[in-house]
């Protein structure tokens, strides 16, 4: 696969900015490989992920940041991040005890599924540290007191391997702690949570409860990122299955953990891929 150039942008809509940003690449002798864009008439906003190769590109890499911000980025008013594809995305996955979902992301990497490296894995627990094993990746544990006394310690702990092991973005795979401000600030819109409901309905715990009592006819998970608001971050990824009268609690459990891997590890691809754009708390995902 050739050196692509991967740049995901928005800014206000307004007559030219496709033509001058394929301009620019064209000019510089890039192929342009992948452009798709969008416009959001309700707000008069753009939004455009472009990729092109970069073997033959005239503007070096590592300047290619510095021409996009002086010659567009004030003028149309543009937020924009600049990736490449054969810098692969650093993922650090929390669990707890549930090993579904853990077991669904590491058969994905092991198959070479996604441009990806997962330096380490970490939980609350030491359950699961033989599915780290059996795929041979470093496994931390940090416990947390009853009391959350520790919880700032523990955090600080987490924070160094993270710096440590330059980790672009986290996967919670049935991490049953709630981050703190801290870690949500230092990885805005790169913590990918995979949550047992189809939100905004059943929030918080035992969702698959809530769900049965209430009699619903259809269940859901909901992978979305991670903000200061408890399940209320930019939804990713949704998908549902049917169920019936007949069901029970337990049952819609096991039905549901099986849309988690699936829910889950859709989200996790599209965010490898780059191929998603957060704004205020949407997402827009390019095919």
């Amino acid at each position: 696969m050739k050196p692509t150039a991967i740049l995901l942008l928005h800014c206000p809509d307004q007559p030219g900015i496709i033509t001058e940003i394929t301009k620019f690449i064209t000019d510089n002798m890039g192929n342009i490989v992948y452009l798709d864009q969008y416009v959001d008439r309700q707000d008069g906003m753009f939004f455009m992920r472009i990729e092109w190769e970069m073997d033959e590109f005239v503007i070096p890499r590592e300047k290619l940041e510095e021409y996009i911000q002086t010659l567009y980025a004030t003028r149309y008013h543009m937020t924009f991040n600049l990736y490449f594809n054969d810098v692969k995305p650093r993922m650090a996955i929390f669990v707890s005890k549930m090993s579904h979902c853990l077991y669904d992301l590491l058969a994905r990497y092991n198959a070479g599924e996604w441009n990806v490296e997962i330096p380490c894995i970490i939980s609350n627990h030491e359950d699961l540290r033989y599915v780290a094993e059996q795929f041979n990746i470093p496994y931390y544990v940090w416990s947390i007191n009853r009391d959350h006394s520790n919880k700032d310690e523990v955090e600080q702990a987490e924070m160094e391997l993270l710096n440590k092991e330059k980790i672009t973005f986290i996967v919670l795979a049935r991490y049953m702690q709630i981050l703190s401000e801290r870690i949500i600030k230092a990885y805005p819109h790169h913590i990918i949570n995979i949550h047992h409901s189809f939100l905004p309905a059943f929030v918080g715990a035992k969702p698959y409860h809530q769900a049965w009592e209430r009699g619903v006819k259809i269940i859901g998970a909901t992978s979305h990122y991670v903000t200061t608001e408890l399940d209320a971050g930019p939804i990713i990824e949704q998908d549902v299955v049917r169920i019936t009268h007949k069901d029970t609690p337990e049952s819609l459990v096991l039905k549901g953990r099986d849309l988690e891997k699936i829910v889950l590890s859709r989200a996790v691809t599209k965010h490898i891929e780059r191929k998603i754009l957060t704004y205020h708390n949407k997402t827009i995902i390019f095919s």
